[in-house]
C-alpha cells in the first residue's frame, strides 16, 4: 500500500497502470463536496436549525408529521448549495471522462455540483436535492414550483412535494443500484473519493471490484475501513489528488 501525502506525486508504476486502464468506476462522496464548502450531512446545524438533528428530519415519517417544516429545511441546504461552486476535483472527474469513455460516476452527493463541472453521465446513488417529487405518487415534478405553498402540491396528484433524495428508512433506487453493480463488474480501476466507507450497500461496491481484480484507490484526507483494504491510499484532498491523476494520465497516454 502506498500512503501518499500532499504535495507528493503518484507513483510512476501506478501513473502508467491507470493510463492503460480503460474501464474505471468512481464512487464520490461527502468528502468532495466538502472541498466546495458544502457542509455535510451530519455536520453541526446552524442558526434557526440548530436545535433539530438532521438525521431525525431526513425522515418520511418527519415530512409526514410535519411536511412544512421538513421543506422549509431542505430550502436551506439548497441555498447553502447553490452558493457553492464545483472545485478542482469535480472539475479533474469530468477531464477523466473526457480521457476514459468507459468510466462510471456513481456519486453518493445530492448537491449537483458532478453536473456543474461537465459530467452529463452520473449515477446518483441517493438522488438529487436539486428534483422535487410527490410525496405521494412519487412522480418527477417538472421545473421548479410556481407558488408560495410550502411544501408545493403535485400537479398530478396533489399530493405535497419533496426533494428527490434517499430519507433514512428509504431503500436506494432500483435503477441506481442495479447501474452502479453493472459498472463495478469488471472494472479494472475502483477509485474511492471522500467517502466514509461506512454505509451499505455503498461500500460494499468497493468490495466487489476488488473480489474481482480491480485496483483499488482510496482518496481521503482521514482513514476509512477500506485504506487498509485498498492497493493505493493517498492521504489528501480530492482538489489535489484527482487532478494530479488526469495530469499524469494525460502525460502517460499517446501523443495523438
Amino acid at each position: 500500500m502506498n500512503g501518499a501525502h500532499e504535495p507528493q506525486d503518484l507513483p510512476g508504476a501506478l501513473s502508467a497502470t491507470l493510463a492503460k486502464a480503460e474501464r474505471w468506476v468512481v464512487m464520490t462522496g461527502a468528502g468532495i463536496s466538502a472541498e466546495s464548502g458544502v457542509p455535510t450531512f451530519r455536520d453541526a446545524q446552524t442558526g434557526l436549525w440548530a436545535k433539530y438533528d438532521a438525521e431525525e428530519l431526513a425522515t418520511p415519517q418527519a415530512f409526514a408529521d410535519n411536511p412544512r417544516l421538513v421543506w422549509d429545511w431542505y430550502v436551506w441546504r439548497r441555498e447553502l448549495i447553490h452558493r457553492a461552486q464545483p472545485n478542482a476535483g469535480h472539475q479533474a472527474l469530468a477531464t477523466l471522462a473526457a480521457l476514459k469513455p468507459e468510466l462510471a460516476l456513481i456519486t453518493q452527493n445530492v448537491d449537483g455540483l458532478h453536473q456543474r463541472a461537465g459530467n452529463s453521465e452520473i449515477v446518483e446513488f441517493h438522488g438529487n436535492i436539486n428534483r422535487n417529487k410527490c410525496f405521494t405518487c412519487d412522480r418527477i415534478a417538472t421545473g421548479a414550483p410556481e407558488t408560495t405553498e410550502r411544501p408545493p402540491q403535485c400537479e398530478a396528484c396533489g399530493g405535497p412535494l419533496r426533494p428527490d433524495v434517499v430519507w433514512f428508512g428509504e431503500a436506494i433506487p432500483t435503477t441506481a443500484l442495479e447501474a452502479s453493480f453493472r459498472a463495478t463488474h469488471g472494472c479494472e480501476t475502483f477509485l474511492s473519493v471522500g467517502t466514509s466507507a461506512l454505509v451499505y450497500p455503498a461500500a460494499g461496491l468497493a468490495e466487489a471490484a476488488a473480489a474481482q481484480g480491480a485496483i483499488i484507490i482510496e482518496i481521503n484526507t482521514n482513514p476509512t475501513p477500506l485504506t487498509s483494504a485498498a492497493d493505493y491510499a493517498l492521504q489528501g484532498s480530492a482538489a489535489y489528488w484527482l487532478p494530479t491523476i488526469a495530469t499524469r494520465i494525460q502525460q502517460a497516454l499517446p501523443t495523438r
